[in-house]
């Protein structure tokens, strides 16, 4: 095969086994979509419960800022009318292995019926956009802490 050949190629079509790499691409995004769920109930399940003092693991600022990023990019493509680019990619890893939506692995068949619903755009939209103003809610109630220094005392806004 010559190099202009291969450039040519789709990157799905170069990937070895696509089908096993479209389930990981799969099960990748569930955890994705776990994360972002169960940590901001857990945010503001522990914040409401606790009372948190600043070493707690709703002031950690790189869970806080990991989880922010991730509901602001899944907004900002729901207001522009994509998807996530995993689900592009495990889409076309699953066209490069011959599937199609009545050929899938089992992995795939039950983490997708966890995961995609077949409702209007408007609703997830709407739907993402109160999950960001929760989230920037728990990020004023609860903000986090970069690194506590010895003597200092995070405000708690009660």
């Amino acid at each position: 095969m010559v190099l202009s050949e291969v450039s040519a190629q789709a990157w799905y079509d170069r990937v070895p086994n696509p089908g096993l790499w479209a389930d990981v691409v799969m099960v990748v995004h569930a955890a994705i979509v776990l994360f972002v769920i169960l940590g901001l109930f857990a945010v503001l399940l522990w914040g409401w419960l606790k009372n948190p003092g600043p070493r707690s693991f709703i002031r950690n600022i790189w869970f806080r800022g990991i989880h922010l990023g991730i509901i602001v990019w899944v907004l900002i493509q729901a207001l522009r009318g994509r998807y996530c680019p995993l689900t592009y990619w495990e889409q076309d890893l699953r066209s490069a292995a011959g599937q199609d939506t009545y050929d899938v692995s089992f992995i795939d068949y039950w983490v997708s019926t966890l995961i995609y619903y077949d409702f209007p755009q408007w609703v997830f939209q709407t739907g993402y956009l109160l999950f960001t103003g929760l989230t920037l809610y728990s990020l004023w109630k609860w903000p986090p802490v970069w690194k506590e220094s010895r003597g200092s005392n995070v405000e708690n806004n009660n």
